[in-house]
């Protein structure tokens, strides 16, 4: 599976698989000619091609227009060598977008019937940077209705499959972009993230799903409950930290967007990683259901090879209540709003939450409003003791392909839509950043997300913890068993 390395260049090593490679290692492989943008993108394309009959991680794919990036990425690094990277740092790289974005020019259709035929006359800024950026945009990716549900199925096309286990789903609602990812489909998968939507099918699919803090990457159109950030799926934090540098920044159209970090991401990481202690709080439980103790094993275990590597471990209570019953009123109402009435084209699952949405009164959603600041204000005062709190990303495994929850979902307000995944939730209430990486595989040979969450705006710390996991318990080889057609792998 995958095209491989077969040429003389003096940087590539015969024989990788270039639907693997990193955006550091392609930029070294295209400045020095051993690999070209054309071949990497056609090497993903084929990888595409073999997996998406049963992964279904794309609703539309733009095929000769990514062909035809390519060729022009490849004649910009012939004309002008390793300056066409000082302005296009992810220069012939593919790339995927979430069917959530809009996308000028193609086929934007939210996972639903009633757009299944719109096509965008502008790109938002986060399309823009891509763009700009010189990335190949390969097509859109698979998701719930509108981003409804942590699931990543709707009624146009059949629902994302887990990569580890075709029985199982992506979870979601960035199940096309986190399993496309893990496939090798692309070195990054752009999604958007309202209450898990990124970290959680990172967990399932075992890739890193960065949810930078709100506003860091400007989100066009806005999103009306204010919970919903722009992130990324990616196979390393490295490339994690190069997409999130490409991505972030103000934009005035979304004016709730913050301006960058005092620093680039990657250069924050190449000059700060290792070189400070980290005071990380262990979460055993952001509430019910209870984690998996399987899960949680492998979290800890995780966590346990930061604290043997010197950073600093303490077990930590979170100081509030499960803020669910918030969640669903702010998002409820959200929804509602939106709708334009034509009940019968919309999924039955969606349809039950904007009913509840307009049930609920202008005073029940201030309180929600009010429970949101409180709940900020607690981690607030968390986080002046912590650089980063630790836990299981999604307490439960994948569940079968096609549920838009898990089959015994726990009633904690009036609908369970979300209850399962109490701890990716609260950093959407509070906008602070949070990622999921790779902790390990289950006796079932299913991938176990640690969540790694931070301050306010502390985006780099986030990624600077990220990457101490990753250098202690490297996952990468982890893909091998996937990209060369199996199912099943383990990183120990």
């Amino acid at each position: 599976m995958g095209a491989r390395i077969s040429g003389t260049g003096t940087g590539a090593a015969m024989g990788e698989d270039l639907s693997r490679l990193d955006v550091a290692t392609l930029r070294r492989y295209f400045a020095d000619r051993s690999v070209s943008p054309v071949d990497h993108v056609r090497a993903v394309l084929e990888r595409l091609d073999e997996c998406e009959p049963w992964l279904s991680s794309f609703i539309t794919i733009d095929r000769d227009n990514a062909v035809a990036a390519a060729r022009e990425a490849e004649r910009r690094i012939t004309e002008l060598g390793t300056a066409a990277f000082r302005d296009a740092p992810l220069l012939g790289m593919a790339v995927s977008v979430k069917d959530l974005i809009p996308t000028k020019g193609l086929r934007t259709t939210r996972g639903s019937a009633k757009f299944a035929d719109w096509v965008p006359d502008y790109d938002p800024p986060v399309v823009q940077r891509l763009r700009r950026a010189g990335a190949v945009l390969l097509g859109k990716t698979n998701t719930s209705e509108s981003g409804w549900s942590g699931s990543t199925c709707n009624r146009l096309v059949p629902p994302t499959r887990n990569p580890w286990n075709r029985a199982l789903g992506a979870g979601g609602s960035s199940g096309g972009a986190a399993a496309s990812v893990a496939m090798g489909i692309g070195v990054a998968g752009v999604g958007t993230d309202g209450a898990g939507s990124v970290r959680i099918p990172a967990a399932f699919c075992g890739v890193v799903g960065f949810k930078p803090s709100f506003g860091r990457i400007p989100y066009v159109p806005t999103s009306p409950e204010n919970l919903s950030h722009i992130g990324t799926l990616t196979r390393t934090v490295d490339d994690a930290a190069a997409v999130f540098d490409v991505l972030a920044g103000p934009d005035a159209r979304d004016p709730y967007s913050l301006p960058r970090n005092p620093a680039d991401a990657v250069q924050g990481l190449a000059e700060r990683s290792g070189s400070q202690r980290l005071r990380v709080g262990w979460v055993l439980s952001f509430g019910s259901p209870a984690t998996d103790p399987e899960i949680a094993r492998l979290a800890r275990d995780a966590v346990d090879s930061l604290a043997a590597a010197g950073h600093v471990v303490e077990p930590v209570e979170v100081p509030f209540e499960d803020p669910y019953p918030s969640l669903e009123v702010i998002l409820a109402t959200a929804e509602a709003a939106a709708h334009d009435g034509d009940d019968e084209a919309i999924d039955p699952g969606l349809l039950e939450v904007i009913e509840l949405g307009r049930t609920i009164s202008g005073t029940e959603l201030a309180g929600a409003v009010r429970c949101r600041a409180q709940l900020a204000d607690s981690l607030r005062e968390l986080m002046c003791r912590y650089d980063v709190l630790a836990t299981a990303t999604v307490p439960i495994g994948p569940f079968p392909a096609g549920l838009a929850q898990p089959e015994s979902p726990i009633p904690k307000g009036r609908l369970p839509w979300l209850s399962w995944t109490p701890a990716t939730y609260p950093f959407n209430l509070s906008g602070y950043p949070a990622i999921s990486v790779p902790a390990g595989f289950n006796v079932a040979g299913l991938p176990v997300g640690l969540q790694l969450s931070g301050g306010w705006r502390e985006d780099l710390t986030v990624l600077r913890a990220a990457k101490a996991v990753q250098d202690l318990r490297p996952w990468q080889a982890s893909y091998d068993a996937l990209l060369s057609g199996g199912e099943t792998g383990d990183p120990s």
